[in-house]
Order: structure tokens, then C-alpha cells, then sequence
């Protein structure tokens, strides 16, 4: 095969995959498929999108192969084809959050009306698990902690948090994560916490970021 034939080739099926993945939602979509599996009717509630729509987007990113899907009766859940597709969008984010500076002031300015401290990173979480002061609160949804979850992290979904603010013990610092740094669910808990008079910051990453550097997690089985 001559060189220039080859290059183009290849070139044009590494584009193909990228262009896949090219898209606003598509990669909410892969952000999401990193917690775990999930159905096309879950997937298009987290994503504020018809069915239909939703299932258009995964079909592209199926045939890209980026994701693969396993049925269950009438239903049909899509989970991420391996994880090395989310170091590439895990990439992908810390690249934007760096090099573009609208990014990096949009996600400044959302956290800093939210809270003033500076969100915890992974390395500064692990010292200060140390510490028997920290409760670690994982405000996902029931299913995701189900599936993984950082070691010792206690469950409380956000819109379950109000109710169950008068069982913490004010006397502890309350460290909030969820999906990743995308993810608003920690940053509601924190607000909500902060206005109780609860002391309380969140987590910068997520549990699949977590997760793929090798770190305790838990599993609970069905």
C-alpha cells in the first residue's frame, strides 16, 4: 500500500471516532456512561432529552464503537466499550479546563457563588482521610454508589440531603463528591450544608477519575 493511501486511512478512521464524539450531549453522554451502565430512558432524564433523541446519539457512538449495550427483557442498557474511552474524555476535560480560558472562568465563577473554598483535589483528600474528622458523602444516585463507590463513603443523593441534614453531627467536616468536575449535584450539597452551618467542601473529580487511579472503592451487589 503506498504511504499517503495508508496515512489517509488511518487518519480517516481516528476522525471518524472523534467525530463521534464531537458533539455536546454525546459527550455528556460518555461523562455520564462513566459512573456505570444505564438504560436509553435514564440516560435521556440525566441528559434532559427525548428518547428518541437519545437513543439517535448512542447509535453514533455504538457505531464508532465507544459504547456497547446489553438488553434486559424490553429494555436496553449502554455502558462504556472500556475505560480507556474515559481516560481519552478524562483527557479531553483537564486539556479544556487548561488551555481554554472561558472554560476554566466559567467553572470558577459557578463554584465561587456557591462557596467560597477552594475545592478539595484527590491528592489533598487522601491526606486528610487521615483525619477520623472527615465524612466523606457520596450525593449520587443510590444506583451509581451501588456500583462503586469510593471506600467509606456514606450514600445521601442530593435531593435526599434536606431531610437528613438533622442526623450529621455538626462537630464533623463533610466532604461531598459525585460524577466528576461537570457534575452539580456536590456543589448543591455543599450550599446546602454551608447554609446549615455545616462545615463542607467538595471534591474536585469524580468517582470514575478516582476509580482509574487504582484507589479503595467498594461494590455493594445486588
Amino acid at each position: 500500500m503506498e504511504k499517503r493511501i495508508f496515512k489517509d486511512k488511518v487518519y480517516s478512521i481516528l476522525a471518524t471516532m472523534i467525530k463521534a464524539m464531537a458533539n455536546p450531549r454525546r459527550l455528556e453522554i460518555v461523562d455520564l456512561l462513566g459512573q456505570g451502565e444505564k438504560s436509553v430512558e435514564e440516560i435521556a432524564v440525566e441528559t434532559s432529552m427525548s428518547v428518541a433523541n437519545t437513543s439517535q446519539h448512542l447509535q453514533v457512538l455504538k457505531t464508532a464503537n465507544l459504547v456497547e449495550i446489553r438488553r434486559a427483557g424490553n429494555f436496553i442498557y449502554y455502558r462504556l466499550a472500556h475505560e480507556e474511552i474515559y481516560k481519552f474524555w478524562q483527557s479531553l476535560r483537564e486539556l479544556g479546563q487548561e488551555r481554554i480560558a472561558e472554560m476554566d472562568k466559567l467553572i470558577k465563577d459557578f463554584r465561587e457563588k456557591r462557596s467560597s473554598l477552594e475545592a478539595v483535589k484527590i491528592d489533598e483528600l487522601l491526606n486528610r482521610l487521615k483525619s477520623k474528622n472527615i465524612v466523606l458523602i457520596d450525593v449520587r444516585p443510590s444506583g451509581e454508589y451501588k456500583s462503586g463507590h469510593i471506600l467509606n463513603a456514606i450514600n445521601i443523593p442530593v435531593e435526599e440531603l434536606s431531610a437528613k441534614l438533622k442526623k450529621l453531627p455538626k462537630h464533623k467536616e463533610y466532604i461531598a463528591y459525585c460524577r466528576g468536575p461537570f457534575c452539580v449535584f456536590a456543589d448543591e450539597a455543599v450550599s446546602m450544608l454551608i447554609k446549615k452551618g455545616f462545615k463542607a467542601n467538595r471534591l474536585v473529580e469524580g468517582f470514575p477519575d478516582w476509580k482509574l487511579r487504582g484507589l479503595p472503592i467498594d461494590v455493594i451487589a445486588n
